[in-house]
């Protein structure tokens, strides 16, 4: 690191604060006045900046193709929206640069720095250090195979991380059981035993350290050990058949019998491994899953079309970033690490840094697939990853039951910044600006849950207004939910376009609420609109987080209207009702629960009305009459001081036909 590339505190200390509107601006904002001095005078070139507390502790390590430019833009005012920004720059009081030759430079030298420092602004890899390596000592004369977790530029040969130590543990049990590797801590040749040891009677190692087994022979084991660590087995299994067949060929029976069985070993642990064939070759396909701040990054590693292993990472404080940045440092710091890399790295999606960490990638091609065998593993990969962010997740309690798919793809298509768990959707009903209600219906990992299901009547305005209604329904179902300390939902989904998702949005910011994520979804077109976006987003008619989506704004569409309807009724039954004498609020209630609406009572019988609570046949005759019902012909009529019939027939309404 070239102490000259960076500006120091002595060389700022006489220079003035640059007098023009931005800087002024800036200083308003809260850049320090350390900074202010330093920024007229760095480089437009790439390079990596530190931000440092008033300790000196560094908080972030970032990469920038033009340093100047980049600096700069964190007093710019979109920056200032995001609430991890915001906490940063309230910390700064210090810059300190590094200037680099080239981007992909930059990458190298911000992983280096990020694992160096630790900084708390920057995304971690959770317990990156605690995950072993298996070291192959191939500088020495009689190499050695281990476990380490320190890296260390001394010539061995490293394999790993490895995420999974029962996975790592089974790989060295299969070296030990196959190859005769030495287990003993001797400088060979300079140091040597007087006798071999027990490994040497069990037929575990060939002694070479008394000279049982030559230089030359242990060397071709050790590149058996290393094809076989890299995931070339079937080249392990060629080369062992061969030396099997020299071995029989020169009566060497005893030898060729090792060597069958070393054989056999291989063949038992190749079967398992055959999980797919995807046009051969070797390849590390990379996936991704995000739940807010947690994402989680896997690599499988495939060799010779055969899927041989699967690394992850877990990572932490990734929140007011986006996936591309996630991923990309999370390779950077990771991934360029690992010597056994692939020729193709297949990643889920395209991000900023791809070319760089390409260039920093020496010999492998960064990849986004889009349909395919190839596409088909990344969905894999993808699986594997949302599992592992979900054991993640369930050990620490903060999920009580696994996603589902179409959550982790409403995520990954719209970009998410929290995994959409729990979502509620709105929706207005009204009948041509008369009875407008709401509903508000709650979706958890794409299932409804009817208990959390609102309905709401709009108070503060009559008249057909979708905006001035959604703006009441948000700010009404939020607040509430606030001041009952009430969980929020993940996602916010508005029936409708961007006038509605404009008016919820306005409602949101009113409240202070910024954790829950909001989108629209316009019947037409199927059209999605997200705030920040200009141009909606329209995933496939087949895709299940389209269909998640539908089956949301339907329900909450027949839920408004259920309700409608019903106030509606009350509505227009009520209004009728008031007009009949003797029929007060409390008969008008027992009418509408029984008959639901005014021409229920018309079609009713007399019967039927006075077996309603308060009614009887008197006055349900009334009823009929005031509402313009014919009376049948066969219908009882009661004495005006009774509801009861009186014991004599009827009369005869028509005279009786003639006896023949």
């Amino acid at each position: 690191m070239d102490d000259r590339a960076r500006i120091t505190d002595q060389a700022m200390e006489s220079l003035p604060i640059p007098d023009d509107d931005w800087t002024r601006a800036a200083l308003t904002r809260g850049m320090p006045v350390a900074v202010a001095q330093k920024l007229p005078h760095l480089p437009e070139s790439p390079g990596v900046y530190l931000w440092k507390d008033a300790e000196g502790t560094v908080l972030y390590v970032g990469k920038a193709k033009k340093l100047r430019a980049r600096v700069r833009s964190y007093w710019a005012q979109d920056h200032l929206t995001s609430p991890k920004t915001r906490g940063l720059l309230r910390k700064v009081r210090d810059l300190d640069t590094i200037v680099v030759p080239s981007e992909a430079h930059a990458l190298i030298l911000e992983a280096t720095l990020i694992k160096e420092n630790r900084p708390r602004f920057n995304i971690a890899l959770r317990d990156d250090k605690s995950y072993p390596y298996i070291k192959v000592t191939v500088q020495e004369p009689f190499p050695r195979v281990m476990v380490t977790r320190r890296l260390a530029d001394d010539g061995a040969r490293y394999f790993g991380p490895y995420t999974d130590v029962g996975a790592m543990r089974r790989a060295l049990t299969v070296v030990k059981r196959i190859f005769t590797v030495r287990s003993c801590h001797y400088a060979l040749p300079k140091e040597a035993p007087e006798r071999p040891c027990l490994d040497y009677f069990i037929k575990r190692c060939k002694a070479p350290c008394v000279g049982q087994q030559d230089a030359a022979d242990y060397r071709t084991m050790i590149d058996e050990v290393v094809w076989f660590l890299e995931g070339r087995t079937s080249d392990v299994m060629r080369h062992v058949r061969e030396r099997m067949l020299e071995a029989s060929a020169r009566l060497d029976f005893e030898r060729a019998g090792e060597l069958r069985d070393a054989l056999r070993h291989l063949e038992k642990m190749e079967e398992p491994t055959v999980v797919l064939e995807v046009e051969g070759g070797d390849r590390d396909v990379v996936g991704y899953a995000r739940d807010g701040e947690d994402a989680c990054v896997v690599v499988l590693r495939i060799r010779g079309g055969k899927l041989l292993a699967r690394d992850h990472r877990l990572l932490e404080h990734a929140e007011g970033e986006d996936d591309g940045t996630v991923l990309g440092a999370s390779l950077a710091q990771w991934y360029r690490t690992v010597e056994a890399r692939a020729a193709d790295l297949l990643v889920p999606f395209d991000f900023e840094d791809r070319e760089m960490l390409e260039a920093s990638l020496e010999g492998t091609h960064v990849r986004v697939p889009q349909r395919g065998p190839r596409r088909a593993l990344v969905e894999l990969a993808d699986k594997n990853a949302r599992h592992l962010l979900e054991e993640f997740k369930l050990a620490a309690l903060e999920a009580d039951e696994r996603a589902a798919d179409p959550v982790y793809e409403l995520q990954r298509e719209l970009g998410l910044p929290r995994l959409p768990r729990s979502l509620v959707c709105f929706d207005i009903s009204h009948a041509q600006g008369t009875d407008v209600v709401a509903s508000a219906v709650w979706f958890e990992n794409a299932r409804p849950r009817r208990a959390e299901y609102r309905k709401f009547k709009i108070q503060l305005f009559e008249g057909n207004d979708d905006f001035k209604s959604m703006h009441e329904v948000v700010t009404r179902y939020f607040r509430r939910r606030l001041d009952e300390d009430r969980p929020l939902p993940d996602l916010a989904v508005i029936d409708g376009g961007k006038g509605q998702l404009g008016a919820a949005r306005a409602a949101l910011e009113s409240l202070g609420v910024t954790q829950v994520g909001l989108i629209s979804l316009a019947k037409k077109d199927e059209e999605i609109f997200v705030p920040g976006r200009s141009e909606s987003v329209r995933l496939p008619r087949r895709s299940p987080a389209l269909r998640m989506l539908q089956q949301a704004r339907d329900e909450a569409h027949r839920f408004a209207v259920t309700f409608q309807r019903q106030k509606r009724a009350a509505r227009t039954i009520t209004s009728e009702l008031l007009k009949i004498p003797g029929v007060g609020p409390a008969k008008r209630r027992a009418l509408l629960h029984v008959f639901g609406s005014v021409q229920g009572v018309r079609d009713a019988t007399l019967e039927q009305v006075a077996a309603v609570p308060g009614f009887g046949l008197a006055s349900a005759r009334k009823l009929h009459e005031a509402l313009g019902v014919p009376l049948s012909p066969t219908t009882p009529i009661a004495t005006p001081e009774s509801d009861t019939p009186t014991d004599a027939p009827a009369a005869p309404t028509s005279p009786l036909p003639p006896v023949e």
